[in-house]
């Protein structure tokens, strides 16, 4: 896996840029559904809902309290990816094939997520920007106490990636 192979996003925060390399080898249907919705501009102007100090800040919910989806969700990707400091990856609830849009980045490592969750990156460039976002004071359900904003993701494609059609679970 080499840097310029791989699908990039930025992601444009109120607190700086976080540069993202995606892993269509390891989760095609997890980065497509995740370049569409940045493509679309589903995750503009997104709040961060969640945070936890030590573990991860996450954010792509559309109604800002980590209870909304796209409207569908898809299928689990579980891989062999160790969750290091700098993972992607989608949330999901306990059940299985239930991600969506929401995802995180892991601020330490997070060991305990293996085979649980689909890792579909990690970040190139911006790991102090995320590292900042998980010393903010929160409130209840980790909610920061501050609003942090996902303005945009923007994705660039390496030449020949072929995006596949999002295969959803139905759910």
């Amino acid at each position: 896996m080499q840097v310029g192979t791989n699908p990039i996003a930025t992601l444009e925060t109120s607190m700086g840029p976080i540069v993202v390399e995606l892993w269509p080898d390891k989760a095609p249907n997890h980065v497509a559904n995740f370049v569409e919705l940045g493509q679309k501009q589903f995750y503009d102007d997104k709040v961060f809902h969640r945070i936890i100090r030590g573990f991860m800040v996450q954010t792509g919910c559309p109604k800002g309290d980590g209870t909304g989806g796209p409207g569908y969700t898809i299928p689990d990707e579980f891989n062999n990816t160790p969750f290091k400091k700098g993972v992607l990856v989608m949330a999901k609830t306990a059940a299985p094939d239930s991600a969506g849009c929401q995802f995180f980045v892991c601020v330490s490592d997070a060991l305990h997520l293996n085979d649980k969750y689909t890792a579909f990156g990690r970040v190139l460039d911006g790991q102090d920007v995320a590292d900042r976002m998980s010393n903010v004071s929160v409130g209840k359900r980790d909610v920061p106490l501050k609003e942090i904003k996902l303005k945009r993701v923007l994705v660039a494609l390496p030449k020949g990636y072929e995006k596949p059609e999002v295969k959803k679970s139905g759910k």
